[in-house]
C-alpha cells in the first residue's frame, strides 16, 4: 500500500498552529512513510512557524464569514468559491488522502474542497465554545475530536489538546533544579511563574507590582513573563527589580517555566489549560476579559476538579493576591492536592489519538 498523504489546515493564531503541528510530528512517529503538507493563508503565522517545522505551506486567500451586514456580505459567496478552488487544487496536486483541519480562516474553503473532492476530513477542536468553522465543518467530518469535555460538537470524542512531547512528557519533579538554574532562578526556592502570553496582559503585571513584596515575603521567588512592551518599571523609570523578583518579556520554551513553577499565573487560553493540567501544575487563571467568555470556558472543568482557582481579570487585585495565591505559595500540602487533581484531568497523548485517526481516514 502507498504511504498516506496527509494535509493539514488551519492557522491564523499559535493557538491553531500548536496543535496542528503537534498532530504532524505524532503522524511521522506513527507511520515514517506519511507525507504531510499544510495549508494555511499569508495572514497567519502559519507563513514562518509551518516552514520553521520542516512542513511545505499551500497558501489560499483569508475568506472571513460575514458576521454583521457589510459591503463583504455581497463579495463573499465569489470570494468563497474561488478559495474553494484554490483548495480544490492543492489538495489534487498534493494526492490528499485525509484531510486535517483544526480551525481558523482557511479551515471552511478546504472543508468544502475536500467535500467535493470524497476525502475525508478528520477535525480538532481546541475551545471548549467551538469556532465557526470547525461547526460548519463537522456536520461532514469522519472524526472530530476535542480538547474539552463538553465542547458542543454533535458526535464529537474528548481526546484532549495535541501538545508537543516536549511538555506532554515533562517529568517536573526530576526537572525542576535543572530548569530553575537555567532560568537563572535558585533551585531550592518555592517559584510562582507568572505571564500573560507573548504578548502580554497589562492589568495582570500591574496588579503583580502592586503585591510584588507581598509575594516574595512568603519566601518565594517570581519568575514574570511581562509580554513585549509591557515590562514594568520603578518610579526612577528604570526597569523594576527585587531580590527574588526576575523579569523577562517573553520565553521561548514554556516547558522550562512548567517544570520550575510551583504555582502559573497566567490567561486561560485552550492550550495553556491543557498543558497546566498534562503537567500537573497547580495554576491560577485571569482569563483575557474580551471576546465571548471561551477562556473561562476553558479553565472550568480545571477548576472544578480543584487544579486550579479562577477570578475576573477586574476582580484580580493585590487584595485578592493576598488572600488567594499567599496561601499557596506558604502551604506546600495545598499545592500537591491541587497538583493531584490538575494531573488527574491531564491528557498525555492527544496528538497520538489525532494522529491515528488522520491516518485510519487515510486508509480507510
Amino acid at each position: 500500500m502507498s504511504a498516506a498523504t496527509v494535509v493539514l489546515a488551519g492557522g491564523g493564531t499559535a493557538g491553531h498552529i500548536s496543535p496542528l503541528l503537534a498532530i504532524a510530528s505524532a503522524i511521522t512517529r506513527l507511520d515514517q512513510q506519511a507525507e504531510q503538507s499544510v495549508i494555511g493563508t499569508p495572514a497567519g503565522l502559519e507563513t514562518r512557524l509551518v516552514p520553521e517545522a520542516g512542513y511545505p505551506l499551500d497558501l489560499i486567500d483569508k475568506v472571513p464569514f460575514p458576521r454583521r451586514p457589510t459591503p463583504d456580505v455581497l463579495r463573499f459567496p465569489s470570494r468563497f468559491n474561488q478559495a474553494t478552488r484554490e483548495a480544490q487544487a492543492i489538495l489534487q496536486k498534493r494526492g490528499a488522502d485525509v484531510v486535517v483541519g483544526v480551525g481558523g480562516y482557511v479551515c471552511p474553503p478546504v472543508y468544502r474542497a475536500a467535500k467535493k473532492l470524497g476525502i475525508p476530513v478528520v477535525i480538532h477542536e481546541a475551545n471548549a465554545r467551538p469556532g465557526l468553522a470547525n461547526k460548519w465543518g463537522a456536520r461532514s467530518a469522519v472524526f472530530i475530536g476535542t480538547a474539552f469535555e463538553n465542547t458542543p460538537l454533535k458526535g464529537a470524542e474528548w481526546v484532549g489538546m495535541p501538545i508537543p512531547q516536549q511538555i506532554s512528557q515533562l517529568d517536573r519533579e526530576a526537572e525542576r533544579a535543572a530548569a530553575r538554574t537555567q532560568l537563572g532562578l535558585d533551585p531550592e526556592t518555592p517559584t510562582l511563574v507568572v505571564t500573560g502570553g507573548s504578548s502580554g496582559a497589562l492589568n495582570l503585571n500591574q496588579a503583580i507590582a502592586s503585591a510584588l513584596n507581598d509575594l516574595l515575603g512568603t519566601g518565594a521567588q517570581v519568575l514574570h513573563l511581562t509580554g513585549r512592551d509591557k515590562e514594568l518599571y520603578n518610579q526612577a523609570g528604570k526597569l523594576l527589580t527585587a531580590p527574588g523578583y526576575h523579569q523577562r518579556v517573553y520565553l521561548d520554551g514554556m516547558h522550562l517555566a512548567y517544570a520550575a513553577a510551583d504555582v502559573l499565573i497566567a490567561r486561560a487560553g485552550a492550550a495553556t489549560v491543557c498543558e497546566v493540567a498534562a503537567v500537573g501544575l497547580p495554576a491560577v487563571f485571569v482569563p483575557l476579559p474580551i471576546g465571548n467568555g471561551e477562556q473561562e470556558l476553558n479553565a472550568r472543568g480545571l477548576v472544578d476538579a480543584g487544579g486550579a482557582l479562577l477570578v475576573k481579570d477586574e476582580h484580580f487585585t493585590r487584595e485578592w493576591i493576598s488572600r488567594n495565591v499567599l496561601p499557596l505559595l506558604k502551604d506546600p500540602r495545598l499545592l500537591a492536592t491541587m497538583q493531584k487533581h490538575s494531573a488527574e484531568r491531564g491528557i498525555t497523548d492527544a496528538d497520538e489519538r489525532m494522529a491515528a485517526q488522520a491516518l485510519k481516514a487515510a486508509k480507510g
